[in-house]
C-alpha cells in the first residue's frame, strides 16, 4: 500500500466512524505530520510508541568488519545510528490470526 492508497483507506474508514467523513487532504496533513514527528523524537534519540501498532526507537550500532561481496576483500564499516521498530503485541496477534 502506498501513500495515497493509505489516505484513500483512512478516508473511507473516516465514514465509518462520523457522520462526514475526513478530507484527503487533512489525512494527508496528519500522514505527513506523523512522520516529521516521528523523525524529530528518533534524532533526539526519543521512542515513539503507537498504541496497537508497535514502537519506534533509534538504535547504535557498533562499528564492525565486513566483506565486500564482489571481491572478498574485508572493509571497516562505521558505527551508526539506525531507526528500529517493534511491533506491539496487538499488531503480531492481529497478523498471526488472519
Amino acid at each position: 500500500m502506498n501513500k495515497q492508497e493509505l489516505i484513500a483507506a483512512i478516508q473511507t474508514r473516516s465514514i465509518h466512524y462520523k457522520d462526514s467523513g475526513v478530507q484527503k487532504n487533512s489525512v494527508e496533513a496528519v500522514l505527513d505530520s506523523l512522520a516529521d514527528v516521528i523523525n524529530g523524537a528518533l534524532v533526539k534519540r526519543d521512542e515513539v510508541a503507537l498504541p496497537g501498532i508497535g514502537k519506534f526507537s533509534a538504535e547504535e550500532r557498533a562499528a564492525r568488519k565486513g566483506r565486500n561481496p564482489a571481491t572478498g576483500a574485508e572493509i571497516d564499516i562505521p558505527a551508526k545510528v539506525v531507526p528500529k521498530f517493534s511491533a506491539a503485541k496487538a499488531l503480531k496477534d492481529t497478523i498471526a490470526f488472519s
